[in-house]
């Protein structure tokens, strides 16, 4: 399986992660560091298994200490593409959250007081299209924190699910979770530069009622 690289120097990459395959523990960076002929490639950052998109990873333990740093100062900007059920009730807005990850059952859950455990959990969404026929939307997330299944849940929570994702809810069955890790954008940790890295989801599945709207975007 060859990975798509989006952008790559010494010192990092970009790269489209299928569908499917692990964010890291021999999913990813041993599939990269086979293509690229690396002794290592770092994971700083963690898709969902059933989640494909743009991904960053590191070329050495410096690299990735200095990207795992941002990330968690939230000086990267996340933005996901959705299809879920029904549509938010403006076509943007902001979601805030408390959510409580049980790892037991790899479930995330949205509760009304802190506690142990319990964190902040942050959005911003815009609504793209909709689909009066069908009540499905297509719309951009923007991650301002990042929780396990955050835009899962709490577009779930909201009576939003996502398209096949049957975990929170939704009640469409498709082969693949309506969600694509759209657009990176990230300061060079090392050279100071303004990476940018993007790739649209394959218009396949689910992601073919909104074709059109996918490629303008």
């Amino acid at each position: 399986m060859d990975i798509e690289i989006l952008y790559e120097d010494k010192f990092l990459l970009a790269c489209v992660k299928p569908v499917g395959v692990l964010s890291e523990d021999g999913g990813m960076p041993d599939l990269l560091s086979n293509q690229l002929n690396a002794k290592r490639i770092y994971c700083v950052h963690r898709l969902d298994r059933d989640v494909g998109g743009v991904m960053i990873f590191a070329k050495d333990g410096k690299t990735a200490a200095l990207l795992s740093e941002a990330i968690s100062a939230h000086k990267a900007k996340k933005e996901y593409l959705l299809i879920c059920e029904n549509a938010p009730a403006e076509n943007a807005g902001t979601m805030k959250d408390l959510l409580y990850h049980d790892k037991q059952k790899n479930k995330t859950y949205v509760v009304k007081k802190a506690r142990k455990g319990v964190k902040d959990a942050l959005l911003d969404y815009e609504t793209l299209a909709s689909d009066a026929e069908s009540g499905m939307s297509l719309v951009k997330a923007t991650l301002k924190t990042g929780r396990s299944h955050q835009i899962r849940v709490q577009f779930a929570s909201r009576k939003m699910p996502l398209i096949g994702d049957g975990k929170y809810g939704s009640g469409i069955k498709t082969p693949k979770i309506a969600l694509w890790s759209f657009r990176y954008a990230f300061l060079h940790p090392v050279t100071g530069e303004t990476i940018v890295a993007q790739k649209t989801p394959p218009i396949e599945n689910q992601w073919t009622a909104f074709d059109k709207t996918i490629q303008t975007i």
